[in-house]
């Protein structure tokens, strides 16, 4: 009589504790204060973006069920196998990056990439089959009112920090003054066009006279560029950039036929705000 009464008194706390967690209900599935509340942190967006956020992955994840899309593990470890190769790392320094930059463990950046993966298909069950190619016209129209998104500096002459040691590379970016014999240096100038574009966008965000941050350099030691110069900004000529130009207006289209579908899903479903974190 007592180990029932205490089993059911057990099973009611554990359901209030649910409830008083519980922040939003999309079709009837929670989101809990603590999933906003790693959206934020991790996606480094308000509340208001990170509630938006999680009712897009929450309609999604019922349609991904409906028509029954799949991601088999090894396409998994396959496309984060790929994304360590574009960055010169190998799976395992991939991992220490995302941890380093993001906080997310390996287990959690495998989940997010298997997300990622059932949303492209879904995406392209929903999307692609209603889109049309753009046209010349379209493509030279979009590069003139877009120009200064494809003008890019032409070099970055940086110095190289390497070391094995993450807390001591750390503390040289803290401290530049700060001696340390087993950080290297070297005097390094990058032409815009004879490198990755991975390598490209990481120094084009970095601003003049400021470190990077630390990443690993792919032969079992960390790496920070410092931005001592760059050069000239170049626009980029159309017959150079068309085939991105092409890319971006399939993505913009390809974008609002999704906003719009997901629009009118969210617009139907049933979705109960309960609370917002603090």
């Amino acid at each position: 009589m007592y180990k029932i009464f205490l089993i059911l008194l057990f099973g009611v706390v554990l359901n209030a504790e649910l409830i008083n967690g519980v922040a939003i209900v999309v079709k009837g599935e929670a989101i809990t204060l603590h999933d906003l509340k790693k959206e934020m942190s991790v996606s480094k967006v308000d509340v208001g973006t990170a509630k938006d956020i999680l009712i897009r992955k929450k309609l999604e994840e019922v349609e991904i069920r409906e028509r029954r899309i799949t991601i088999a593990s090894s396409e998994v470890y396959e496309e984060i196998k790929e994304m360590a190769a574009k960055n010169n790392m190998n799976v395992s320094e991939l991992y220490e990056a995302v941890r380093s930059s993001n906080g997310l463990s390996s287990s959690e950046f495998k989940q997010k990439t298997k997300e990622r993966l059932l949303s492209k298909k879904l995406y392209s069950k929903i999307a692609y089959s209603s889109l049309k190619e753009p046209t010349d016209e379209e493509a030279k129209e979009y590069y003139e009112l877009h120009k200064n998104n494809f003008s890019h500096p032409s070099a970055f002459n940086v110095v190289v920090y390497t070391s094995k040691d993450k807390k001591r590379l750390q503390e040289k970016i803290n401290n530049p003054m700060f001696y340390a014999p087993d950080i290297k240096t070297k005097e390094e100038s990058f032409k815009y066009d004879e490198i990755s574009p991975e390598l490209a966008n990481f120094l084009q965000k970095a601003k003049l006279n400021t470190f990077t941050p630390i990443v690993p350099n792919g032969k079992g030691a960390n790496m920070s560029f410092y931005i001592k110069e760059i050069k000239s900004v170049k626009e980029a000529d159309f017959s150079t950039v068309k085939s991105q130009i092409m890319n971006m207006i399939m993505g913009d289209k390809r974008e609002q036929v999704l906003s719009d579908y997901f629009a009118r899903l969210k617009n139907n479903a049933s979705i109960e705000i309960i609370r917002m974190p603090e």
